[in-house]
Formats: C-alpha cells, sequence, structure tokens
C-alpha cells in the first residue's frame, strides 16, 4: 500500500527560507505548503493539519512562540521544528517549553533540517508543561557553535525536571554557568541553588561543609552549622569537581542521592533533604571507576544524565561573539567604552589555543582593555601568551617586513638584480618544504608547488637540490 507524502508547513517571514525549504522538503517527497504570517497558518489549519510544521520565532505580527502557545492547546500533537536565528539559551529553552519537537539555529544545515522532519513524524507526540513560564536569559552563556547548541538542547530537555546530572569537561569551559541554567529553569527556580567546589576545600573539613556539625562535634565546633545539603533543601546543590572527593565521602554521598536523609556530624537524628544535585568534573570518571579512585555505584547514581561543555578550540567561531560580550563587561566595570577588534587582532585571537577555555577568555578581555592603548584592539595589542605571534595575517606581515629588510641590504651591498638574487633561494625553501610535508614524494610536492612533475624534476637539478 502506498504511503501518502508527509505533509510539512512552513510559516517565516523570510521569502527565501521558505523556498529553500520547500525545495529540500519536496526532493525528500514531501508535500510542503508556506506561509509568511503566522496568522495565515492558523485560517488554513481549521480545514486541515500538516504532519509537521516548522516556523520561524521572530516574524511580524503573531511571533513563533506566540504560534506554539496557540497549537500546545488546539493542536497538542503536531510535532513543531522551531527555527531561529536568535541562537540563545533563551530561545532554545523558550521553543521547548511552548511545546516544539526540536529547534534549529540559523544559519542551519538543510540536510539536517529534513532530517528533523523525518524525526518529528516518527515522533509518537511531546508532553507538555501548560504551566512553563518563560525563562530567564543567561547572557554569559552564548554560542552559535554545533556544540553549544547541545548544550542549549540538553538544558531546554531537562527544562521541567529534577534529575540528577553530570556535567563534563575542561576547566574553565562554564560548567557552573550550565548549573545555573538547568536550575534557573526547573521546576526548582525559584529555590536556592547552592554551589561547592568540593577540592577547593580540606578532604578534612568538607565533610562539615556539605553535611555541617553539631556543638562540640570536634575541637573548634563551638556551635551548630548547617551544610550546604541543608541550604540547599527543596533547591539545587551544585558539586564542582566531584572527582577529587575522597573514597569516605563518596560514600556518604551515595546515601544522601539514595535515601535523601544524612547525618551532620556528631550528630544522633538523620535529618531529611530534598535536594537536586548537579556534580561536574574535569576528570574522565569511567576510568577512575576502572582505577579504583571512584565508586562506581555513586558514577551511575550520578551519570543519570550528563551534558558536556566543549572547550573553546572546539568553537572557535564563537569567539567573536564572546569576545564582544566579555569586553563590554570589562569596559563597563572600569567605566570605559567598549574595545572594538580589528580582523588581524580577531585572526590571533581564533587561532590561539586557549588552553584555559572561556575563563581565560574573560581575564583576556579584562586585561585587553586595560592594555590596549586605542578604542580599537590591533595585533600589536595581542601580547605573544596570547597568540599575538600566531595570527596567520601577522605572519604575513612579518615575512614580507622581513623581505624587505633584505631587499634594501641587497640594493646597497651587491650589483646583482634583486630577483636574479632572491628567487633561487625563494624557490629552494618552497621546495624543501613541500619535499618534507611530503616525505620526499615528487608528485605529490610538485602538486603543493603548483607545478608538474617535470618542472620540479628541472628545478631541483638547476638549484643542485637532486644531489
Amino acid at each position: 500500500m502506498h504511503k501518502p507524502p508527509l505533509k510539512v508547513w512552513i510559516v517565516d517571514d523570510d521569502q527565501s527560507v521558505r523556498w529553500v525549504l520547500e525545495k529540500a522538503l519536496q526532493q525528500a517527497d514531501m508535500e510542503t505548503r508556506s506561509f509568511e504570517r503566522a496568522e495565515h497558518l492558523l485560517e488554513a489549519i481549521d480545514d486541515g493539519s500538516p504532519d509537521v510544521l516548522i516556523t520561524d520565532v521572530r516574524m511580524p505580527g503573531m511571533s513563533g512562540l506566540a504560534l506554539l502557545e496557540r497549537l500546545r492547546t488546539t493542536r497538542p500533537d503536531l510535532p513543531i521544528i522551531v527555527i531561529t536565528a536568535h541562537s540563545d539559551l533563551e530561545s532554545a529553552v523558550a521553543a521547548y517549553k511552548g511545546g516544539a519537537f526540536e529547534y534549529l539555529p540559523k544559519p542551519f544545515d538543510i540536510d539536517e533540517a529534513v532530517d528533523l522532519v523525518h524525526k518529528a513524524a516518527r515522533s509518537a507526540g511531546i508532553e507538555h508543561d501548560p504551566d512553563a513560564e518563560s525563562p530567564e536569559a543567561i547572557a554569559s552563556m552564548i554560542g552559535q557553535a554545533p556544540a553549544m547548541q547541545e548544550v542549549f538542547r540538553s538544558i531546554g530537555r531537562l527544562a521541567g525536571s529534577s534529575m540528577t546530572v553530570l556535567i563534563t569537561g575542561e576547566s574553565g569551559t562554564g560548567k557552573e554557568l550550565v548549573a545555573r541554567a538547568l536550575h534557573d529553569h526547573s521546576p526548582r527556580a525559584n529555590k536556592t541553588f547552592v554551589a561547592l567546589n568540593t577540592s577547593a576545600i580540606a578532604s578534612e573539613l568538607l565533610e562539615s561543609e556539605l553535611f555541617g556539625h553539631e556543638k562540640g562535634a570536634f575541637t573548634g565546633a563551638d556551635s551548630r552549622r548547617i551544610g550546604r545539603f541543608e541550604q540547599a533543601d527543596r533547591g539545587t546543590l551544585f558539586l564542582d569537581e566531584i572527582g577529587d572527593m575522597s573514597p569516605a565521602l563518596q560514600t556518604r554521598l551515595l546515601r544522601v542521592l539514595a535515601e535523601s536523609e544524612f547525618y551532620r556530624v556528631g550528630g544522633q537524628a538523620p535529618i531529611k533533604v530534598d535536594v537536586r544535585v548537579i556534580a561536574a568534573t574535569n576528570q574522565d570518571l569511567a576510568r577512575a571507576v576502572k582505577e579504583s579512585r571512584f565508586r562506581e555505584d555513586l558514577f551511575h547514581r550520578l551519570n543519570v544524565i550528563r551534558i558536556n561543555t566543549p572547550p573553546l578550540r572546539q568553537r572557535r567561531d564563537d569567539i567573536p561573539l564572546l569576545l564582544s560580550h566579555y569586553l563590554a563587561e570589562a569596559a563597563e566595570e572600569i567605566g570605559t567604552p567598549a574595545k572594538a577588534v580589528d580582523a588581524e587582532a580577531l585572526d590571533a585571537l581564533q587561532n590561539y589555543g586557549w588552553p584555559g577555555n572561556v575563563r581565560q577568555l574573560v581575564n583576556a578581555s579584562r586585561r585587553l582593555t586595560v592594555t590596549a592603548p586605542g578604542g580599537v584592539i590591533t595585533a600589536q595589542d595581542i601580547p605573544d601568551d596570547l597568540g599575538g605571534s600566531e595570527s596567520p595575517r601577522s605572519a604575513a606581515k612579518e615575512w614580507t617586513r622581513t623581505l624587505a629588510a633584505w631587499a634594501e641590504t641587497q640594493l646597497h651591498n651587491s650589483d646583482t638584480p634583486l630577483l636574479d638574487a632572491a628567487l633561487p633561494e625563494f624557490e629552494k625553501t618552497l621546495i624543501g618544504i613541500a619535499m618534507s610535508q611530503t616525505n620526499g614524494h615528487r608528485q605529490e610536492a610538485a602538486k603543493l608547488l603548483g607545478w608538474g612533475r617535470n618542472t620540479l624534476a628541472r628545478k631541483m637539478k638547476a638549484l643542485h637540490l637532486d644531489e
């Protein structure tokens, strides 16, 4: 029996976006219908309904999010894909809370859009949270790179949940920001968020820090202390660098997660708490389990949902956005106008490795705001330890400056025409690099140089390089 084609409706005020989606979906044997405004779609949907809806967020008249709200009551089973140029956490979470099946940031990959339509059509339906409120934006969570978009999606999917989450990633990648976002977009948002870096506290003090202590529990315990678990009751407790926790404390933490109760140090009565735990680590906990440095049962308790925060080197396209944001913050801190970044300086900063990730970029923004003399940060303002000498454009300028200095010296010290003196050395250098890159394979080296193999052989013979 021949199955009817999927019916996909598109709402977007951008005619070019509608056209591209229509062509791609029609090539995938889908039936399409497009609308410039959400109001037009609502008029048409009374006479029929699509299998999947694709909508923009920001449009004249009714917005995409308002359309989601309307369709949530009239067409609750309709899977909706949201596309938006405003690819930030606020849009992602708002889309999911509004009932979206998935969202795509512009510019999107057209094949991914088609795949999402198939995925949406196969879905059994989406649960909605009618009491969900519009989220607050978290300005510091900025990113259009695919790796950051996946983080936003994960936060959006967990918006109505209080599940335990494990956040992994290198130091400085913003794990606490993700934890705060998970809290702020959860049912516990109006309760306390408590953050604790477990590696920053001596192991003998950490137990009291987490669970509190009774008066007289140990020398110096002059009064009762309320620990972080009690402070976070009905809210969220964020435990950073969980991989550094001692085995004894791992056992106590496991008990709290399993039974939602604990004893203060020196206490006799159990204390019941309702705490969502979000843990973070820059370590490979699975390896730590194999090496018996971390309890396997605790790892499985924490690893219910995992979110990985990408290092900055894997999201270089976000560096201009992050720089703009943090340079503005740094300028506001010291009361000066925000500095801009020219193309060469941006090259240097985008090609730098950023071992300290976003945290290092924040500090670099403060540093450049203070040290760059003008209103525009140039390549000359970028210190070497931030990649100032690594910019391709800077390297090119340095090479041409060196060549100019050589030419001036040559003119003063020799009658040999400049090109007659320079070209052999120039060709020797480039041939040497090409041969080194190809491990001496002449055919491949010639291709790198833009020559034929015979030309390379002739040049090498003339320059005495084949000896």
